[in-house]
């Protein structure tokens, strides 16, 4: 059974960081692909970030410099690191993996 359990979300003030993870299990981890999405309230999911498993990164543009998106196989993990947060950075942050997703993890950057 494939599980993937995000943590690391909260409230943060603008111009903070948090760090995302996303630990895999029922996975070959170190084979797959690792994405992160994010949904803000009454917009669709969009995607943030990826890892490949060669560690090729991708990100979507608007979070390019900000934040970094990494992997420990060893751990099953992908992280996303997110500095200079901004309002509209607030969204549910979702971990995709193996074509599975996890429950996702609150992400509030308010004053």
């Amino acid at each position: 059974q494939v599980q993937l359990v995000e943590s690391g979300g909260g409230l943060v003030q603008p111009g903070g960081s948090l760090r995302l993870s996303c630990a895999a299990s029922g996975i070959i981890f170190s084979k797959w692909t690792m994405g992160w999405y994010r949904q803000a309230p009454g917009k669709q999911r969009e995607f943030v970030a990826a890892v490949t498993s060669g560690g090729r990164t991708v990100y979507e543009d608007s979070v390019k410099g900000r934040f970094t998106i990494s992997r420990d196989n060893a751990k099953n993990t992908v992280y996303l690191q997110m500095n200079s947060l901004k309002p509209e950075d607030t969204a549910a942050y979702y971990c995709n993996g193996a074509q599975h997703w996890g429950q996702g993890t609150q992400v509030t950057v308010s004053s």
